[in-house]
């Protein structure tokens, strides 16, 4: 599995291409945690991903209680069929909000994350 990773503004993609198996998920593991808990948004970008296995499963739902320990958000984008059915079939789809692509997830987000604090400084 391959992880490119990108910031817009305050939100972290994460474009992930190949398999997320029991071989590959701990790339993921070893990155996911940190971002979830230090973005207030993150964007799980999943279409160039063909299958999820239960180890797959397992790192983003620890991601997920993680965001949301830290008041943060992560979401899937971009599912292709075979992982939307394995979301799906898991009772994945009632955790995560879904979007259909990267450009929607980032939108979603932007709309509920407020700027950094650090954005609108100014000296008086």
């Amino acid at each position: 599995m391959e992880i490119n990773e990108i910031s817009e503004g305050d939100i972290a993609v994460l474009a992930l291409s190949g398999q997320m198996d029991s071989n590959t998920s701990k790339q993921l593991e070893d990155v996911l945690p940190q971002r979830v808990q230090r973005a207030p948004g993150v964007v799980l970008d999943l279409s160039g991903v063909q299958y999820v296995s239960s180890a797959g499963l397992r790192v983003m739902l620890r991601g997920a209680k993680l965001a949301r320990g830290a008041g943060h958000t992560l979401v899937l984008a971009g599912l292709t069929p075979p992982v939307s059915e394995v979301i799906q079939v898991s009772g994945f789809s009632a955790i995560f909000r879904i979007y259909a692509n990267r450009s929607d997830a980032l939108a979603a987000l932007a709309s509920q994350i407020v700027p950094s604090a650090t954005d609108d400084r100014r000296a008086d």
